[in-house]
């Protein structure tokens, strides 16, 4: 029997530990699918820190490092010094990015650093049982806003897309999504735009990726696809935020 998919090179060909209807795994093989058509597997370097991107090291055939909690920008501005001839990026959800790494990854920006943030943005804490993140919704319901996030009480969700694009360092700034084919297709491109900004070694290249947590959103596979567009990409709009290349 046939296989339904050809596995590209970059992935390693393990069953998926990430809940149902995830797209953490969508995200893994566009990245993949990028670094292999650059025939550049052998020459990338991926950071992954606490949270669900931990275990990206199983499925990703590149060398990979996992960092802190928050501190994968750091590790990456750190190896891409010592290997700039390498593709160096790090994998980051929205708990740790947002929060603990806000930090880390504005000034890896402000640095304008010649890596790679792929920057997963799925609203919640997914790894440690759904709390409220930086980018949960207000109303959106967590197991720390029972009743829903409040503005007054938790402030509003932050766009991280829309900071880093401030920064003078970072050169290429785009949000992207997972929840249809077409979205699918123009988020590789912007991942593969991201590669080529690195190449091209003038700064720092970031690529926010909305995504499912069905789990942690207590919804269906099928239904976190709609809860993406009718939800997070009215407060999360999608587009390119800076593109200093194509100025």
């Amino acid at each position: 029997m046939e296989a339904l998919f050809e596995y590209t090179k970059g992935m390693r060909e393990e069953i998926s530990t990430y809940c149902p209807g995830c797209t953490h795994g969508v995200a893994h093989r566009l990245i993949m699918e990028a670094l292999e058509e650059k025939g550049a597997l052998g020459r990338a370097i991926g950071v992954s820190p606490v949270g669900c991107s931990i275990v990206a090291h199983q499925y990703m055939n590149v060398d990979m490092v996992e960092s802190a909690h928050g501190r994968a920008p750091a590790v990456a501005s750190g190896i891409k010094r010592v290997h700039p001839n390498h593709f160096v990026f790090s994998y980051q959800g929205d708990g740790d990015l947002a929060s603990i790494g806000a930090g880390e990854i504005v000034h890896a920006a402000h640095r304008g650093e010649r890596i790679c943030t792929f920057f997963i943005n799925n609203a919640i804490f997914g790894m440690t049982g759904g709390q409220m993140a930086p980018t949960s919704l207000l109303g959106q319901k967590t197991t720390t806003t029972v009743e829903g996030r409040k503005k007054e009480v938790n402030g509003s969700p932050l766009r991280m897309a829309e900071i880093i694009a401030t920064i003078e360092g970072a050169v290429y700034v785009e949000r992207v999504s997972l929840h249809s084919p077409a979205a699918v297709r123009k988020a590789k491109k912007a991942i593969k735009h991201a590669l080529d900004i690195q190449e091209k070694g003038v700064g720092f290249a970031f690529v926010e990726i909305l995504s499912t947590c069905p789990t942690n959103w207590g919804v269906s596979p099928v239904q976190s696809l709609d809860w993406i567009k009718d939800n997070m990409i009215p407060y999360y709009p999608l587009g390119v935020l800076k593109d200093l290349e194509e100025d």
